[in-house]
């Protein structure tokens, strides 16, 4: 744990995430004249509830599953003193969650708590080929892919991974790479595991600072993505110039944002990648305003969205999110539970007297 890192700051990147998960859901994929047609000039201005709820998609659940993941890997290691690496357990959080997804084959023995957390398991998949891709044998790496799906489906795993960050477990291009493969796991163009490795590196760096000036950062993390991976990857740079040219439309006074999204084309992970880093830049530390400008385009709104909450929610904290954001929000307090496990992370080591029983029953029982 960080202290210079508040719980807020964790609990703000997870909520923030699933708001505009939320937000975007409504609008997904559809064109920016349905929008307006639906919802008037501007767009939607808020969250289309159904039965009062605000529902999350399978970009909030994932990443929430990643994190349950990561946390049971690393108390595995303190509490057993062995553990695989960290993607092997990534691994088994996706196959769990996709198991959630599916009206049959539930496993009789599960590793994840959120299993049995039905507001984060309802079926709302955003990308069903990934669960084709996790009912097979094998799953991909960046070196040997298992497709060429270049979608933002499990980008959102990334932010998992760059939360779960600390100087202590892996260094910078450590939590890089984990962010890739958690990605390629299920996506196996360099499109989207690339972004993947941007998203980690800007959400785990602001786990170290969340008040460093976002522009500067967000460059840095492309530039340290083309470092490692741009020899092998020519893609690598295709990803660059796309977040160059959000950043560079979000220091330009006077665009229509609507105009300038639609320009992005977000429909792939690293277009999405792009429009996030827009919204997030545009709106000048507003949250409310972001997630308008992150989810009102002709794209992947919810992929969108979701990219821009955990950017924004990190960076301002929950005490910053809007109250109406929240309160109709439905699995809210699980995502804030979950967020406190990732910021004192496992308080327990082999050989000490400590002794968490809710830890214990969550991260080594799977909640059974």
């Amino acid at each position: 744990m960080d202290m210079g890192l508040s719980r807020e700051a964790y609990r703000g990147c997870l909520l923030g995430m699933a708001v505009g998960d939320a937000m975007g859901y409504t609008v997904d994929n559809r064109s920016w004249q349905q929008i307006r047609e639906d919802y008037g000039p501007n767009g939607l201005l808020g969250y289309d509830l159904v039965n009062g709820y605000a529902d999350v998609t399978s970009y909030t659940q994932l990443a929430a599953f990643a994190c349950n993941g990561l946390l049971l890997g690393q108390t595995r290691g303190q509490m057993l003193g062995k553990m695989a690496p960290f993607i092997k357990y990534i691994e088994v959080s996706s196959r769990e969650w996709a198991a959630s997804q599916r009206p049959w084959g539930r496993p009789s023995r599960s590793y994840c708590w959120l299993l049995r957390k039905q507001e984060l398991c309802r079926r709302r998949c955003m990308d069903t080929r990934m669960l084709d891709t996790l009912s097979r044998p094998r799953l991909g790496s960046p070196e040997a892919p298992v497709n060429n799906f270049p979608g933002p489906g499990s980008l959102t795993a990334a932010v998992g991974v760059g939360l779960f960050y600390h100087e202590e477990r892996m260094d910078q291009e450590e939590v890089d790479r984990l962010g890739a493969e958690a990605v390629a796991l299920t996506h196996g163009s360099p499109t989207a595991f690339l972004s993947g490795a941007v998203l980690a590196h800007i959400i785990s760096r602001l786990t170290q600072d969340p008040q460093a000036p976002l522009k500067p950062l967000i460059l840095e993390a492309v530039e340290a993505m083309k470092e490692q991976f741009g020899h092998q990857y020519s893609r690598a740079y295709d990803i660059g110039n796309a977040v160059r040219h959000a950043v560079t439309y979000a220091d330009s006074p006077g665009l229509n944002q609507v105009e300038v999204m639609e320009r992005l084309d977000c429909d792939d992970a690293s277009r999405v990648l792009a429009g996030a880093v827009y919204a997030s830049l545009v709106s000048r530390g507003d949250f409310d305003n972001a997630m308008i400008a992150a989810v009102n385009h002709s794209g992947r709104s919810a992929a969108v969205g979701a990219v821009t909450g955990a950017i924004l929610g990190i960076r301002l904290g929950e005490e910053a999110l809007p109250e109406f954001y929240i309160e109709c929000l439905e699995p809210a307090e699980v995502l804030r539970e979950l967020a406190d496990d990732l910021y004192t992370g496992c308080p327990m080591e082999r050989g000490t007297k400590l002794f968490d029983l809710d830890w214990d029953y969550k991260y080594l029982h799977g909640g059974q």
